[in-house]
This record gives structure tokens, sequence and C-alpha cells, in this order.
């Protein structure tokens, strides 16, 4: 290596690169075979020139990533390497396959140790999500094994290096750039006898990979606009009152495009005043005579203003009893519902509300979302059990009535956000109904939260509003990131848990 530093570009390989690429693999793989035949490497520059990357010093080619295309639901099966390559030296290529296949990356001995490799596997990783293809596969030699085949069965043998107990450098390098060992495959390349004619089968999984759509429309949408409503308490005659209210807000929303509307936990209660003198368990039983019809009311809106609404929440008196219910009106005109779980002792005492008994995941034409009433967002089990549904947005209606009522539903709801990989928003209610009982006072910031890595805000805040001030705020949440989050971030949580410990307790909630 020269002691200048080096000058690196990174570009696809050319007909006239074959003698100094087949002088480096010469240099690299001398106990398997050495070089290519110059017939194979022009065979692979004609058929899939996207695919040969290399990475040059000054001119001079330093490393290289040899790739082809095949049809993964074959090649994520065992295999042997002539199934890649046959006995003439002709490569498989499949121009119409959905999956890379990962030949080779070398690089030269003097340049180990500046991460070349890395480079070049990013670059297959990222020709693979620009070609929206399934996954990397690969067959991966493990040279350093029959070192120890006396001592350690092959299973062994990956389970140390896995454990960084062993160093193999094919399959350390490999686990460090993301890849899962698959399956085990013998007498993949019989002639490797430092591997013992085992392979490992690789992948690397593009979660960016998206079917064929037929249309347009059926492409799902990656960046989601949030609208949050801090709604101000205050003095209403009528149903008709709180509609002309809302549909103010939601209109303004709708202007600039918001895919949801979130308004706050019992954001009609303005309504217990049209009869003041009721006791509070009459008050809160009179409001929910009125939930049916803004229900309806509000799903109209929704129609008319081409927005998702999750309309708080609402008393619902279901056969004697009383629910805390919480509305998801989407704008093709349907309807869902998610009873609050978790009551507080307020609403038991003095309500006398009970808890619903499912928490589920919700598909929108925005994404995948979920929605934890106020109280319910303090409980972890339910973000993980939304979590494992697939949510991508939480929803957190809430009513609070001093600031660290407020801070234990925001600190909350940010765990939820770090914990699940998913984005939070909540809102919240300001202002008084001096005529109501017991909903006197609010204390509110309404804001959306996302997980805590480098895709996102360094304080994990998308947007928040100013304490009790009635306003919109809006936020733009990209559900790309969650999955960049997912499978390379700082931390995945959700790939990490501990499963063997505690993974049944959600599983066996939600079935």
């Amino acid at each position: 290596m020269d002691t200048n530093t080096p000058l690196l570009n990174i570009r696809t390989i050319k007909p006239r690169d074959y003698d100094e690429l087949a002088a480096l693999m010469n240099l690299v793989f001398k106990d398997v075979g050495g070089a290519w035949p110059q017939m194979t490497i022009m065979d692979l520059i004609h058929q899939f020139p996207d695919g040969q990357i290399c990475i040059e010093d000054n001119g001079k080619i330093i490393g290289a990533a040899l790739t082809i295309k095949v049809e993964y639901n074959r090649f994520s099966l065992p295999h042997i390497y002539t199934d890649i390559i046959n006995e003439q030296n002709i490569i498989q290529h499949q121009a119409n396959g959905d999956a890379l296949y990962g030949l080779d990356v070398f690089v030269h001995p003097d340049y180990r140790g500046l991460r070349l490799g890395r480079r070049l596997y990013d670059a297959r990783k990222e020709l693979c999500r620009s070609k929206n293809l399934k996954a990397i596969l690969a067959g991966g030699r493990i040279p350093e094994y029959h070192k120890v085949a006396d001592e350690h069965s092959v299973i062994e043998y990956l389970e140390k290096v896995k454990r960084k107990e062993l160093y193999d450098p094919i399959l350390s390098f490999q686990l460090a750039n993301d890849f899962d060992v698959k399956r085990l495959m013998q007498h993949y390349l019989p002639e490797d006898e430092k591997s013992c004619g085992y392979a490992t089968l690789l992948e690397w999984n593009n979660v960016f990979y998206e079917e064929e759509t037929p249309s347009i429309l059926d492409v799902d949408k990656t960046e989601v606009r949030l609208g949050i409503v801090q709604w101000q308490m205050r003095k209403m005659v009528s149903v008709d009152d709180l509609i002309d209210q809302a549909e103010f807000f939601i209109s303004s929303l709708s202007n600039y495009q918001a895919d949801f509307a979130l308004l706050p936990e019992f954001f009609n209660a303005p309504l217990m005043g049209l009869k003041p003198n009721h006791n509070s368990v009459d008050a809160i039983r009179f409001l929910s005579e009125f939930t049916d019809e803004i229900k309806q009311r509000f799903s109209q809106l929704a129609v008319t203003y081409n927005i998702n609404i999750i309309a708080g929440s609402m008393p619902l008196l279901e056969e004697g009893h009383l629910y805390n219910v919480s509305y998801l009106l989407h704008r093709d005109g349907s309807i869902d519902e998610q009873y609050k779980l978790h009551i507080t002792p307020h609403e038991k005492r003095d309500w006398v509300i009970d808890g619903g008994e499912k928490v589920q995941v919700f598909e929108t034409d925005a994404g995948r979302v979920g929605i934890l009433v106020c109280y319910d967002a303090e409980f972890p089990e339910l973000g993980r059990m939304l979590a494992e549904q697939g949510v991508q947005i939480i929803f957190v209606p809430f009513w609070t009535d001093t600031k660290n009522g407020y801070l234990r539903v925001r600190l909350c709801a940010q765990a939820r956000a770090i914990e699940n990989e998913c984005y939070v928003a909540i809102g919240g209610s300001v202002g008084n109904l001096p005529r109501v009982d017991n909903v006197d006072i609010q204390y509110a910031q309404s804001a959306v939260f996302s997980p805590a890595d480098i895709y996102f805000p360094h304080d994990a805040i998308i947007a928040e509003a100013s304490p009790n001030t009635e306003m919109i705020i809006f936020a733009d949440v990209e559900l790309d990131k969650l999955k960049y989050l997912n499978t390379e971030g700082s931390v995945t949580n959700l790939r990490h848990r501990r499963l063997d410990l505690y993974g049944q307790f959600t599983k066996a909630a939600i079935e």
C-alpha cells in the first residue's frame, strides 16, 4: 500500500479491468483456484453490469464485489456452488430474479483494516434497494473451521463465531454487516478443504422491498402528515355548536393536506353543561346520549375534508355499562373504535366507567395506527402489543388537569415511541369548564414524538404545541425511517427483545 493517503473511488467494473482484477483474485484466492476465466468476468459485465463493483486507489483496483440476480425462492434453499457457477464457469444469472446473490467480495491484503469490504457491502445493499429486490443471498465459506474441526462440530463453530469466541474472516465479517445465517449447506464447495466442504447460507433482507403493484393507488404512503388540535374547553349550547368548532379545525388541517386529525379525550365534555345540575354519574351518562350523533357527523367530516379523524374519546353506554371510546373515522367512510382499557380511579369513582378488552392496530391509507387513550399510554404492555401487530403511529388523546398528570402521559408516550420504534402523537385540551362537575380545568402541551436515533430529531420531538394555548400543530413523519431503524439503528429494541424470557405474554393477549 502506498504510504500516501489513498484516493479512493468506487465504480462499476469495465471489460478493460480484467487483467488487474485477475491479478487481485489470484492474490486473494490462491487457495481456492485463483482468478476466474476472462470469459466468466466478461459474461458478468455483459449480463449484469450494475452488479460488478470495484474500489480503486489512484486508479489501481484494490477491491471488488461480484454479484448476480437469482430467484429468491430457489436460492434461499440449500444449493451448491455449481448451481451458481457451473463446471464450464458459466454464471447462472437470472435477469428477472428478485434477489441478489453475492459471488465474491475481496480486498487487497495491503488495504485490509480500512473497512473497504464494508463499503462494497453497502454499495450492494444500495443496489438491492434501488432495484427493489427482496434480499441479498450468499454462500459463505468458513475457512478457519479446519483448525478446530476435531474439537467442535460445525454447528458449535458457527455459534462460537457468533459469540466472538472464535474468529472467522468471512463469517465474522458477514455477521458484522447485518447478514443472518439462514442455514448450513454441506458440500457447497467440496474442494474448499479449509471449510471442510461446508458453507453458510447468508441473507440480508431489504426491508423496503415492495411487491409489484398494479396501480399507483396501491402504493403504500411513506410520508404522513399528522395534525393535532389542542382543543380549548368552552361553553357550548348545542351539538351543532360543538361540530361547528370541530369543523373549523378539521377544515384547517385539511387545507394543509394532513392525513390525520387528532382531538383530545372527552373533547365533547362541554355538552355536559347543557344540564348543569346533574351529579357526576348522571352528567356523564347524559353526555353519552350525544356520542352516536357526533360519531356519525364526524364521519361525514372525514369524508368531506378527505382526512382521517381520531375523534378523541367519548362516553358510550352499552347494555348498562359505560365505556370511554375513541373513534377512528376513515376518510373512506369506514369507522373503527378503540375502547379505553385502563380506567383511572377518578373515572371509576365519579363516573363508574368500565374498561374495554382489546387493543388493536388499524390499517389506514396512511399507515398502521393504534390508539391508546390517555392512561393506557402509561402501560408499556399495550404499546408492545401494538408493536407486535406492526404499528407505525400511536395516537394518544388525553385529558389531564395538572402538569404532573400531563407529564405522566408525555413521558410514557416518549417511552412508547422509543421501545416500540414508532411515532407517538399526543393531543390534549386546555381551558376550563366551571359549570361541569369533575371537568373543570385542563393542562396540555400536545406533541409528536419519534424514536431516539440518528434518523430523527436530536431530542426525539418532531413538533409540540405551546402549553395551555388553543392551536393546531403539524408533523410530517417518514414511515421508511422506521424500517431503517428496525434493521440498522444504533440500537434495535424490537430485534433485541429477550423473547425467551418474556416473549409469550403479549402474543397470548393478542390471540
